[in-house]
């Protein structure tokens, strides 16, 4: 065991008059990392009793006897380059699990009278949605629908805890989604209300009347925690913290301002409250996550480990700023007082944050969801307006070819995928420009509209046709 090498900044509020006014779903290591950090920073700013409790659904019930055991204290470290400061949270009172605590334990948390706002990070395949409604064809929806007294879905588990609620003659709630997604509040407002009138439409009445969805966005790049990362972390604390997260320094969070009841004063924490979200979402989908998207299938392609790996190849970090700069911002409304260059050259610079061993492998996952937000819509607006998009095409042609499942080495590479069972088939029976054409009839991925364009799809199919017989590096200083 070494010696402390770091101060910790631990906690200096009394958690003991905190009381459980937030509850949180799907805590995992984006919410230790961004909502329980800035929910942290509030607390130490105010004399607030707004604790939280965090729930799981699935898997994860030991992690949160872990943190049981710890007295809900973790540490997060915020690392840049060789420095690493350290803040211990603890802002959590409680954990819930279902599979651990009973079926009733957290609809019976959402009737709490104390509770005022639940957020979210149960990643876009939680709200069960198709086309930007209720997926009924669900099988966890489905479930639900028959038992909604014993859900399993996020879904299913927020309108029985509202039903409880509702039927307890209480106030409604704030429902703040904080997962990577436009429109993300109207997208659960929408599953949870189709859910709702499907059982009960006094219920759903209730709800739209009571509750508000706000929409967010969140910004911090926090790498899933490996056996390497727990080491530094076990390093630095001068013991081990199982429950620690590491994460880059910067963090965003901008929230619509519209909240059914009271409101944490996240502000001072540096949170922003505004009338619209979308122009910054828009602005971070395309910019950051599009450009990490691009940087994960062909750096996987190339063989390169890591986001920083990738910065420190020329060829892909000015690729990654010409996207942006070139292809991603024409696209976009930017916000007022937004420098767009600056917010360019401060991505790169986060991107090239060795601390960070951030894998393009796991950047590369569920890429079926992720396409269309951060890369066709911004290529739609270019085919409308017939401005080029080559680099755009080479990072859907690298997905393409990344869901080949071997880089240009021969190394395997993983197809974690909401489609992969799919994809698979596609690429067992065909290769070549047919290979393109079955990828592109994935309608859930390119819709109705993209597969019809020649320009799309000869672009496509040309990106991939370079990719697949030149060195990537070239392709991309081409």
């Amino acid at each position: 065991m070494s010696s402390v090498s770091h101060l910790v900044e631990t906690v200096d509020y009394d958690r003991t008059k905190l009381r459980i006014r937030l509850l949180h779903i799907g805590f995992g290591a984006f919410a230790k990392a961004h909502v329980l950090v800035f929910h942290d920073d509030m607390l130490r700013r105010t004399a607030s009793d707004w604790g939280v409790v965090v729930a799981r659904l699935n898997s994860g019930a030991d992690e949160l006897t872990g943190l049981d055991e710890a007295d809900g204290l973790f540490t997060v470290g915020e690392m840049s380059g060789d420095d690493l400061s350290l803040r211990e949270v603890g802002a959590i009172c409680a954990t819930v699990h279902p599979k651990r605590d009973g079926i009733d334990a957290l609809p019976n948390r959402i009737a709490d009278p104390d509770l005022a706002v639940i957020t979210l990070t149960i990643t876009e395949k939680g709200y069960c949605l198709k086309d930007g409604r209720l997926d009924e064809d669900n099988p966890g929806i489905q479930q639900d629908l028959a038992t909604p007294d014993a859900p399993s879905t996020a879904i299913g588990v927020l309108v029985e805890g509202l039903r409880r609620r509702h039927a307890a003659g209480l106030a409604g709630l704030t429902i703040l989604s904080c997962d990577n997604l436009p429109a993300n509040g109207e997208l659960c407002r929408r599953a949870v209300l189709d859910f709702a009138a499907r059982l009960n439409p006094d219920l759903a009445e209730w709800i739209e009347g009571n509750c508000t969805f706000p929409c967010s966005m969140v910004d911090r790049i926090t790498p899933a925690m490996t056996d390497s990362s727990f080491a530094t972390l076990e390093d630095a604390l001068g013991r081990a913290d199982r429950n620690g997260i590491l994460c880059e320094t910067f963090r965003q969070w901008v929230i619509e301002d519209r909240f059914a009841g009271p409101r944490p004063d996240w502000h001072l924490a540096g949170a922003e409250f505004v009338e619209d979200v979308a122009p910054f979402e828009d602005m971070k989908l395309r910019m950051l996550n599009g450009s990490h998207s691009f940087l994960a299938y062909l750096g996987a392609l190339a063989d390169k480990e890591t986001i920083a790996d990738c910065m420190a190849d020329p060829a892909f970090r000015q690729a990654a700023l010409n996207l942006m700069l070139n292809e991603q911002a024409p696209t976009l409304s930017v916000p007022d007082g937004v420098d767009i260059k600056a917010y360019a050259e401060a991505l790169i610079a986060r991107f090239e944050n060795t601390a960070l061993h951030h894998k393009t492998t796991q950047i590369a996952s569920d890429g079926s969801q992720k396409l269309p937000q951060r890369l066709l819509a911004p290529i739609r607006q270019h085919l409308k307006d017939n401005s080029p998009w080559p680099l755009s095409a080479l990072a859907v042609a690298a997905w393409m070819l990344y869901c080949r499942g071997v880089s240009r080495t021969g190394a395997s590479l993983p197809l974690n995928d909401p489609l992969s069972a799919r994809i698979s088939t596609i690429v067992q029976e065909t290769d070549g420009n047919a290979y393109v054409d079955r990828m592109l009839s994935l309608s859930e991925v390119f819709g109705d509209d993209l597969p019809g364009s020649a320009a799309f799809g000869s672009t496509i199919r040309s990106a991939y046709q370079r990719l697949q017989t030149s060195d990537i590096a070239s392709v991309l200083k081409a």
